[in-house]
């Protein structure tokens, strides 16, 4: 563009003169334009934002023991000492 002024054309002359398409001319001015109004935002200086969980998602699974005909019915923190309890039991039956 400053070639076209300088030569005291407009940019659609100087681009016939010079076997260049006026439109890719254009195009090329428009990102050029974006990317360096895209380098002056990542000069700003970032923000911290805190994210905070709003709900909890949590699924609780649960599990079926079956010793036989007798079933264990456990969640998700049962604690292995209690189930080792739990078929110690079972077992002196």
């Amino acid at each position: 563009m400053k070639a076209a002024k300088a030569a005291g054309l407009s940019v659609a002359a100087w681009a016939r003169e010079h076997g260049i398409d006026g439109r890719s001319l254009n195009a090329l001015r428009i990102n050029v334009s974006r990317s360096r109004s895209t380098d002056r935002l990542a000069v700003v200086a970032p923000r911290l934002i805190e994210l905070v969980p709003t709900t909890t998602t949590r699924t609780e699974a649960r599990y079926v023991v079956r010793v036989g005909d007798i079933a264990i019915e456990l969640s998700d923190d049962f604690r292995d000492a209690s189930l080792v309890r739990l078929v110690r039991a079972l077992r002196s039956c």
